[in-house]
This record gives C-alpha cells, structure tokens and sequence, in this order.
C-alpha cells in the first residue's frame, strides 16, 4: 500500500524547508506546490519529493498539487512579500478550503500566530494587521467542509527565524538601547524542533474534529527578559534596556531595519505583533494534547540556535523569501538579456592563474561578514542609502560565508542562478529605478586557468532610470575593475590551497561544488536536473531532533 500523500504549501519558506524531511522520515509521500521549482534544488531531500508548479492563488494549481493528498499542510504567509498580504493570504486560504473539499482530503494543518484573536476588547493595544490576518486565515479555512487544525505560535527560536535574527541583532549589536513600550509585553516563544513536532503530530490526526491548538515553550517571559537571557547564553553582559512610550510601530520598524538584517517590509508586521501579550491561552487546547514530550527551554532553544548559525548548519533562513517590490520575488525565467528594452552593460575580463573551481569558489564567498573585494566603503555607503528609503542594505548577510544555493539571500543581492564553476548571477533586491544584475562566467582555458567574465546590468525604468546609471559610470571603472582583479587573486590564493592539500583553499571549493542549485535557465523540473544533479549520491535525511 502507497504511503499517504500529504501536500505542503510553502516548502520554500523558513518552517516548510524544515518540515518537508521530518514528513519523509515519518514515512509520507511529500508533494510541494511552489512558484519556481528552481529554489527546492537548494535541499537535499528536493529529488525525494513531487513538485507542481503554480501559485497557491491560482485555483486550478491548487487543485492540482492537492489532488490524491491525505493532509495538506498550509504554511505561506504572505507577510513581507506582497503590497496586501491580508487580501492574498485570503484568496490562497479560500483556494486550499475548496480545493481541499473537492478533490477529498482528511486534513488542513495550518500554523497561525498566537494572540490572533482578541480576548481582550477592553485592552487598547489590540490586535495587529499581522496577526488579524492570521486569525482570518484560521477562520476561512475552519468555515469549509475540511476538518482543520490549526497550531498557533509566537515567537519561534531556531537559526534562520525572522524573529531570531531580530532578537539576536538587537542584542549583539546593542549593550544600552531605549525602546519601545512593546519591550514589556508577555511573550511564551517556543523552539523550531517543537513546531515541527507538534505539525508532524497535527497531520497525524484523524479523528475527523476541528482543533484550535496554542503552542509554546515552557516559559512565559517578556521580550526585554528574552534579551537578556539571550545576552547571557550568548556570553554577553547584560544589556541596558529602557522602555518609553514615544515610539510608534513604525519608527519601531525602521529602528529595526536600521540596526538588524530584517527589512522594513518584514519588520514592520512583526514589531506590531509584539505590541499585545501572545501567551498560551489557559483552559484551551495545548501542544501537549498533540504531543505529550516536553518542549526545549528558552535557554537551552537559544544555545541550539546559536551554535548552528557558528556552525554555519542554518538549515533554512527567512531570508530566503522573496520580498514585495523587489524584481527577484518574480524570478526571470532565463538571461537578463530576455528582460527586452535597454540593457547597459559593465563588461570586465581577466585571465586568472587557477582553475575554474578555485575561481568559482572566489567568486562564491563574496559579501556578507567578509565584504566585498574592493571599496568596501563604497558597498556600505550603498547600502546606507537603500536603508534609508526602506531597502534591505547590506545587514542581511548571507547564509553561509563560503557556500551559496539558488535563491539565497547575499546582501542586497539575490542569487538567481548558478552552475558549478561556471556561473553565479546575481539579482538586485536594493531599491532602484530600474533591474540589476552581478554576473560572473568562468571560461576555462587550455593551460588548467580560467578566464573570469564580470558582467553589471541594468535595464533602467524611464529616464530617471537611465540617469541613475550615468551619473554612476564613472564609479564603475575603478570599483568593477578593482573587483575582479581581487576575485582573481583570492582565487589564485584558493588554489595554491587546493595544490598544497590541505588550508581552507580546498575545503572552500569542494564545500562551494557540493552546494550545486541549479541555474534559472536550466531545466528545474524533477525529472529535468541539470548533469551535475540528474544522479544524486545517497543521502540520509537530517534527523528531526538536529533542528535548532
């Protein structure tokens, strides 16, 4: 008999890429409705699972990847990623409910947010959009003919969260900081490995009932207490809070966006959440009904979570979600030449004594905490000038220092595409008039070198467009120049590693060809991956007890 079929929406999201190998180690047949199938490439369980490709507001697509399924499991949250993310999120919710009654399926498992129902009329702070649109979700999908469960949680702990790298930021970066009065709102946040736990569970259940289950971690705290006690796994000295009341959500979420990672977009709904108490309700369903293990400690959730980011083992990220008004949340579906118009173009080629692996793994560990090759100072002042009129700058890092996968967030870059020492292309996520790309081609050369092809595009919006590009050209010629002549000597430095036999020369290259994601223009499909990927080696999922 065939393993129940259980449909995530969502698997290329923070909770959803976590989730998809805990379902295949609990022995269910996984299938994922995604946009650009290209993006589960990144994973190693992506040859494991059936793919359909479509929108989730797309009914028919919908109907489809449901089809044969057991459960389906909605985890997309349009958060961060559309202009009304209430009025998506409402149309996929109606999308799933119908689809899901029509084509037969036992179960919705939906992940909502704590404190999405105001218990409180008489309490001024309310409910937030965020939240609101949560509870809305819930109800939509209560309302159809498909029992439901709905598990809602606050603040997850786990490498790669939004809200843990918030928390973290603010931290680290801040021993004094005044803030808002939000700081003193009750908080219960739970562990990543316990959401996993409790949705595998959820899925699990079949006693035909709706459940409407609060989850979280053992403890209640307020989140200037989550601050401190991070302060002290961390290794750091207690920070100086002060609270006032002057601060509104939104010069909240510039604050934020200014000192962390996270972008205004993404901030903004999360700061608003942490403006009422998102606690376990008492006398209603718990995680434990679900699952009667008990969950992680904040403490011990924290030092989990920190020692991946160290081990750079950050499974998934929130970064890796495409963000409302940046060209990359709808990717191209091949070169930039095929974006059509005017394309201008900053051209630079240099003949590099190493090999195309060495030079692919240079140009692999660009940005992030190592900086750019040359005229860093110019790199920060860019991205000062994208903060200040809402963009994501440079603070957002990169997920791992050495390695990148398609879709992964690089600064203010995206990674579109990349071969294995051949290709990695770039997609502007800055605020700019018009699209941009960073491309690098290796070419090998007869003698075991390689020629490396530096490409900066742009295809401007209007004349302010075409004004922007000029008055930056004479820029170009000394930061593009200076930059591919520093990727060239970093990967000739790689490669007296790689011929030495040992130092991290060799280690980079083979961990940066291990992490081969597939180039937008090649086939993405399941059953079209490109050469290096078309006979994967065996692999053993994660096991779920590691997610941290």
């Amino acid at each position: 008999m065939d393993s129940p079929a259980v449909c995530v929406l969502g698997a290329t999201g923070y909770v959803g890429g976590r989730l998809v190998p805990r379902l295949l180690e609990a022995g269910y047949r996984v299938r994922c409705l995604v946009r650009s199938p290209g993006k589960l490439d990144q994973h190693p369980w992506a040859g494991l699972v059936e793919v359909v490709e479509g929108d989730a507001q797309d009914a028919d697509a919908m109907a489809e990847a449901v089809w044969g399924c057991r459960a389906v499991v909605h985890l997309i949250h349009q958060m961060g990623s559309a202009d009304d993310f209430a009025e998506a999120d409402r149309r996929v919710a109606r999308n799933v409910a119908r689809a899901s009654a029509a084509t037969g399926v036992d179960r919705i498992v939906y992940l909502g947010g704590l404190g999405d129902v105001d218990t409180d009329p008489t309490d001024d702070k309310g409910v937030s959009d965020h939240l609101a649109s949560r509870g809305e979700v819930a109800d939509i999908l209560a309302d159809g003919a498909v029992p439901v469960t709905v598990l809602r949680a606050a603040v997850i702990i786990g490498s790669g969260s939004a809200s843990f790298e918030m928390l973290r930021h603010l931290t680290e970066k801040l021993p004094a900081m005044i803030t808002p009065r939000w700081v003193d709102s009750k908080v219960q946040p739970i562990a990543i490995r316990d959401v996993l736990r409790y949705l595998v569970a959820a899925v699990a259940t079949d006693d035909g009932e709706n459940h409407d289950i609060d989850i979280g971690g053992p403890e209640v705290m307020t989140y200037r207490e989550m601050m401190q006690r991070f302060a002290k796994v961390a290794g750091l000295r207690r920070r100086l809070i002060i609270g006032v009341p002057l601060l509104t959500p939104r010069l909240s979420s510039h604050w934020v966006n200014l000192v962390t990672p996270v972008p205004f977009g993404l901030a903004r709904p999360l700061v608003e959440s942490l403006g009422m108490d998102v606690v376990v309700r008492d006398g209603h369903e718990q995680g434990q009904d679900l699952d009667p293990a008990p969950c992680l400690p904040y403490d011990e959730a924290v030092r989990l979570a920190l020692k991946r980011v160290a081990d750079h083992e950050v499974e998934t990220s929130w970064r890796e979600a495409g963000l409302v008004g940046r060209p990359s949340a709808e990717p191209y579906p091949g070169d930039p030449e095929w974006a059509g118009g005017v394309l201008l173009r900053d051209v630079r080629s240099l003949d590099v004594d190493a090999s195309p692996a060495a030079t692919y793994a240079a140009v692999s560990r660009i940005g992030g905490d190592r900086g750019w090759p040359s005229f860093q100072w110019a790199w920060a002042i860019r991205g000062l000038m994208d903060i200040a009129v809402g963009g994501v700058g440079l603070r957002r890092g990169r997920r791992d220092p050495d390695t990148l996968r398609a879709g992964d967030a690089l600064d203010f870059w995206r990674v579109e595409a990349l071969r294995r020492d051949q290709l990695l292309r770039l997609r502007a996520e800055m605020r700019l008039p018009g699209d941009a790309w960073l491309e690098f081609r290796i070419e090998p050369r007869g003698d075991g070198g390689a020629t490396l092809h530096q490409r900066a595009l742009f295809t401007p919006r209007g004349l302010f467009g075409r004004l922007y590009w000029w008055v930056l050209v004479p820029f170009h010629g000394p930061i593009f120049s200076s930059m591919v002549a520093a990727i060239a000597r970093d990967a000739e430095s790689i490669q007296v590693g790689m011929r030495a036999g040992d130092g991290p020369g060799e280690e980079v290259a083979t961990s940066s060809g291990e992490a081969l994601a597939t180039s937008i223009d090649a086939p993405t499909g399941p059953d079209e991956a490109p050469d290096e990927a078309s006979s994967p080696p065996a692999r053993s999922l994660p096991p779920a007890q590691r997610a941290g």
